[in-house]
């Protein structure tokens, strides 16, 4: 069943430095052509400070820093063998840079069930700040556990 006493709790927060190195990688292994996530000139002479951030490489770096097996034995109550990633959704305030130190800031939004309970869906939301104190993003995504 569906633990609704789950909702508000804290699922960490985490801080990481965007590395140039990490997103031009991100940006071959997508298939990424502009010039401007993977030469720093480039990036600079479409005005940029430094690589930009592609939009799902947050989901990367968001993961990174937890340990999301325990969050998601231990916190959750599933079963790694029965979980499937159900959706994510991302709401960007600002753009982030190579450079930029962001933290990750997750929490458990929602606990619900579908098909009798066959479904239980846990749902997080990570709110992105950077070494400023700007919002650059909100993150949702869901798990489901069959």
């Amino acid at each position: 069943m569906a633990d609704k006493s789950l909702i508000g709790r804290s699922t960490g927060l985490t801080t990481c430095e965007v590395e140039k190195g990490r997103l031009r990688f991100f940006a071959k292994a997508i298939g990424e052509t502009d010039p401007i996530y993977t030469d720093e000139a480039a990036a600079m002479a479409a005005g940029y400070p430094s690589l930009p951030v592609p939009p799902t490489f947050l989901m990367c770096l968001e993961s990174e820093g937890r340990n999301a097996q325990a969050i998601v034995e231990e916190v959750m109550g599933f079963d790694l063998g029965r979980i499937l990633h159900a959706e994510q959704e991302f709401s960007y305030h600002r753009m982030a840079f190579a450079g930029d130190v962001l933290s990750f800031d997750t929490h458990i939004a929602d606990v619900y069930e579908k098909k009798g309970g066959a479904l239980q869906f846990v749902v997080q939301q990570t709110r992105v700040i950077n070494q400023k104190g700007e919002h650059i993003a909100d993150i949702r995504s869901s798990l489901v556990q069959r």
